[in-house]
């Protein structure tokens, strides 16, 4: 089985509403995923696939959703005033954590036909959560 992982960068906001620490505060992250896709066997340029066909799929789902907005809860108080004030923000239907962020950018490469088999999201440069399914 042949393996690559692609890099990609981006920033975005959020808090944990119930949370007990920091975390339920505003803040933001300077984040690194690491996507990797697989193949039992390489194409006709000799590759799993291009490196820049992951980087454009995860960077259009990224600018669209992720890179630089804020993150909420579909619950949080807080999203009136964002509205209010013509703030750009996605409610989630789940709490936006490290762990659900890398779950949705694995189903959406899924989804577009990548044969992805982790996505691992670091939210800090000593903190990060992985997706993949068994």
């Amino acid at each position: 089985m042949y393996t690559i992982t692609k890099e990609v960068y981006f920033c975005y906001g959020h808090r944990l509403m119930n949370h007990g620490g920091k975390c339920r505060n505003l803040h933001g992250h300077s984040v690194k995923a690491a996507i990797s896709v697989e193949q039992p066997q390489l194409n006709e340029q000799s590759m799993v696939c291009d490196f820049a066909e992951i980087r454009d799929c995860v960077e259009s789902f990224v600018d669209k959703h992720l890179d630089h907005n804020f993150l909420l809860h579909k619950d949080d108080p807080l999203i009136p005033a964002l509205i209010a004030n013509n703030e750009r923000f996605w409610a989630l239907d789940e709490h936006p954590t490290a762990e659900v962020l890398s779950k949705m950018i694995y189903r959406h490469l899924k989804v577009s036909g990548f044969n992805v088999t982790q996505v691992v999201l670091w939210e800090t440069a000593s903190a990060y959560a992985s997706y993949h399914e068994s």
